[in-house]
């Protein structure tokens, strides 16, 4: 299974977590890449990729949200509480 720690985000269109739209991240093995949201879904989703936010005891796993309506979208659900991980990375 591959995993990616998630370094950055990029935002359009507002400034919570269905709108960011491009993620870059690091591999288990070194690599660095990006993908925009649909992509990481999908890799979530399909592919069974485990993505993170963090590093040690900070690290929290990320997860696909499915609302009811609009897209799917990536957030991090550390202990059962919802938090805005991700919004705190460094925009690029």
């Amino acid at each position: 299974m591959t995993t990616r720690t998630i370094t950055h985000i990029r935002l359009s269109g507002g400034t919570d977590h269905k709108h960011v739209v491009r993620y870059v991240w690091v591999d288990a093995s070194g690599g660095v890449g990006d993908d925009d949201k649909p992509t990481m879904v999908d890799w979530i989703d399909n592919q069974k990729g485990l993505a993170f936010v963090g590093t040690g005891s900070n690290r929290v796993p990320v997860v696909v949200l499915h609302p009811i309506s609009g897209q799917p979208f990536l957030r991090t659900r550390p202990d059962g509480q919802w938090t805005n991980n991700l919004l705190a990375l460094p925009h690029f």
